[in-house]
């Protein structure tokens, strides 16, 4: 078993930044993967950026290339996701979850561990 404990967030102006953190306990050696996600009202949930635990190779959701920065600190066994640049479209309830896939996939019904979610609002 794997717990994702998330903190960060809130609100922002358009143009702002934020900071959101994941840190995981339990069975963490097993962790193929480290994704966050979001999820709008009336949207579905979408990957935004996720890394691998073993080469640390990262994967980027369009929308926030150039913008969002997804990091890891195995000492602490927390991902962070350091945002930039936020728009109003940004604003959605943002999760961290864990993959033990082996492989890259940004599908959340291959996410075997969710974090509580946090809400990002970014006003215009």
């Amino acid at each position: 078993q794997v717990q994702l404990v998330q903190s960060g967030g809130g609100s922002v102006q358009a143009g702002g930044s934020l900071r959101l953190s994941c840190a995981a306990s339990g069975a963490t050696s097993s962790i193929k993967q480290m994704g966050w996600f979001r999820q709008a009202p009336g949207k579905e949930r979408e990957v935004v950026t996720l890394i691998q635990t073993g080469d640390g190779a990262a994967y980027y959701a369009d929308s926030v290339k150039g913008r969002f920065t997804i990091s890891g600190d195995t000492a602490k066994n927390t991902v962070y996701l350091q945002m930039n640049s936020l728009i109003p479209e940004d604003t959605a309830m943002y999760y961290c979850a864990a993959s033990l896939w082996g492989f890259e996939t940004i599908v959340p019904s291959q996410y075997d561990y969710w974090g509580q979610g946090t809400q990002v609002t970014v006003s215009s």
